[in-house]
């Protein structure tokens, strides 16, 4: 079993910036790609932004330059988002790609989520 914690969603100002950070936990091995995604009432699940291993980061256009992504500790990602704008509210996601031993093929695990909401 793996378990994804995601914290720092809230309703924040247009303008304002926020951060987001997930954690994993329990039976991995190694951690290929984490990141982030949204979703919006009605619309598909979207990337906002993803880092691998090797630290490669991908970025939204949507959120390229108000964005970073990174890594804490070996199994955290962070993003920080700045110049919030009411688009941007929406329930964010993490995503884990990783193994469960190093022999084994390669896993995604989604997080529940967390609320962002941005008023104007």
């Amino acid at each position: 079993q793996v378990h994804l914690v995601e914290s720092g969603g809230g309703s924040v100002q247009a303008g304002s910036s926020l951060e987001l950070s997930c954690t994993a936990s329990g039976s991995i091995s190694s951690i290929n790609v984490m990141g982030w995604y949204r979703q919006s009432p009605g619309k598909s699940r979207e990337l906002v932004a993803t880092i691998t291993r090797g630290g490669i980061t991908t970025y939204a256009d949507s959120v390229k330059g108000r964005s970073t992504v990174s890594r804490g500790a070996w199994n955290t990602v962070n993003l920080r988002l700045t110049n919030l704008k009411t688009e941007d509210a929406a329930t964010y996601i993490c995503r884990l790609e990783y193994k469960r031993t190093p022999y084994s093929p390669e896993w995604v695990q989604w997080g529940p989520g967390t609320l962002v909401t941005v008023s104007s």
